[in-house]
């Protein structure tokens, strides 16, 4: 007699799995999330032949052609994708809760489909009549986009079998349901069986599949971290409300380049594209400020000058507030330490405040050197020349550290007008840069020849 499958658990907030219920998740922490899923029969109660099939095997060496691509005509759309909509394939679009991704797709989905595509536009949140009002709206409403207002998974596959379109849009990935899975819509056992599906259709009908997935308050897809995996490409349409631009990212893309960004702004006509990203981020900087710093960053594949700001100012608090937006904030933190134990600059008793200019978050290194040449600033009260941009990573010793694609961070500075540059010793610089770049080789020679402090 075969034994019965043991019972599992399974944590909605982060789909951790544990053999009994408990009141508390021992993965996230999370009260009242553990709920009872059927598990899978065990393998000797299927029912065909017991053998599977022999799979076809092929080398390294074997050539394949790329994969086409269709082009929207929403050049920063494409240029997330990696050149344009492949088919087959699976993208997972999260952002915040108004942010714009709806209008987004809505916008792609349109210019696919006077592209030749055959598109599809599923809604699970709104009816049907909005969705059309919001294409009155953008400007849309004579593009050939079927709609659809459904969350029944089985009828939502059932149509797509049948009318076999080149590109389907699921708004969102959270309402649909499976009557298959005994939990309610947006679990995660209802995600995972509906992601499982979508992308397993994209696969076998050859057509693309965009899911709409909804974020935490953390900021990440809500649901189970394996319907990321599934996809193949996974996409965070961020932006602040009190900012009019909006910035798509590539977290995840099998077939382009990761962490590619497309710039877009908000208007009244729905989303426009922004060529030229750096003169957008510093179209609001006024006149040389204490504290106002020039960073030539890369995004992806693309420079993108941004401004770091720093306001330091005596703290009333026994503990000095450290508020960073755009930034880590531990890195911050480290580079303080440095600043303190390697430059004698103390910061104890004083307030530190960070900001990246216009809403745009930074993560690279690159930026460390940016970071502590605002944090000077604001303390000694000197502005750096409003034609200078900085870049380089600090290590823990003080020293700077070259980093990448420094000639593209050139060209780019010097397009939008700027003479002059601060970048680590040993950078890798071509003869025509057409800046004076002063190389530096460590933080204190910034604190003691930039600033005179020390």
């Amino acid at each position: 007699m075969a034994k019965a499958p043991a019972l599992r658990f399974t944590c909605q907030s982060c789909g951790a799995t544990h053999s009994k219920w408990a009141g508390r998740c021992d993965a996230c922490g999370a009260w009242n999330t553990l709920v009872e899923e059927t598990p899978l029969a065990a393998p000797g109660s299927r029912t065909g032949p017991a053998r599977g099939r022999s799979i076809p095997l092929s080398t390294l060496a074997d050539a394949e052609p790329p994969p086409p691509r269709t082009v929207s005509g929403l050049a920063e759309f494409d240029r997330v994708l990696g050149g344009g909509l492949v088919p087959a394939s699976a993208i997972l679009l999260g952002g915040d809760p108004g942010i714009g991704k709806s209008t987004l797709l809505l916008q792609a989905t349109a210019a696919l489909a006077r592209a030749g595509l055959s598109c599809l536009y599923i809604s699970g949140e709104e009816a049907s009549a909005q969705v059309r009002m919001r294409a009155a709206r953008l400007g849309l409403a004579e593009a050939p986009v079927r709609l659809g207002a459904e969350t029944s998974l089985r009828d939502i596959l059932t149509t797509l079998d049948a009318e076999r379109p080149d590109l389907v849009v699921i708004d969102s990935i959270q309402t649909m349901w499976s009557d298959t899975v005994d939990s309610a819509p947006g679990s995660v056992a209802q995600v995972r069986a509906a992601a499982h599906d979508l992308v397993s259709f994209a696969k076998r009908r050859g057509a693309a599949v965009v899911l709409v997935g909804h974020v935490t308050k953390e900021g990440q897809i809500a649901g189970p971290r394996v319907v990321e995996h599934m996809v193949d490409t996974v996409l965070y349409f961020e932006g602040e409300r009190g900012h009019q631009f909006r910035i798509l990212r590539a977290v995840k893309n099998r077939f382009g380049p990761a962490d590619e960004i497309g710039v877009f702004e908000m208007t009244g006509a729905g989303l426009s594209e922004v060529v030229n990203p750096s003169a957008l981020f510093l179209s609001e900087r006024g006149q040389p400020a204490p504290g106002s710093v020039v960073f030539a960053g890369i995004e992806g594949t693309r420079p993108v000058l941004t401004e770091i700001q720093a306001l330091v100012a005596p703290s009333p608090l026994g503990t000095p507030r450290r508020t960073v937006v755009g930034l880590d904030a531990g890195r911050l933190s480290t580079i303080l330490a440095v600043l303190e134990a390697r430059c004698a600059i103390p910061f104890a008793g004083l307030d530190v405040f960070l900001n990246v200019a216009g809403g745009m978050k930074v993560t690279e290194p690159a930026a460390d050197l940016a970071v502590a040449a605002a944090l000077l600033s604001a303390r000694e009260d000197v502005a750096l020349p409003a034609d200078m941009v900085v870049f380089g990573e600090i290590s823990l010793s003080g020293a700077l550290r070259p980093v990448g694609q420094t000639e593209n961070r050139l060209k780019e500075a010097q397009k939008l007008g700027f003479s002059q540059a601060i970048a680590p010793e040993r950078s890798k610089i071509g003869p025509d840069t057409g800046l004076f770049i002063r190389q530096i080789p460590d933080l204190v020679t910034v604190v003691g020849e930039i600033f005179g402090a020390g």
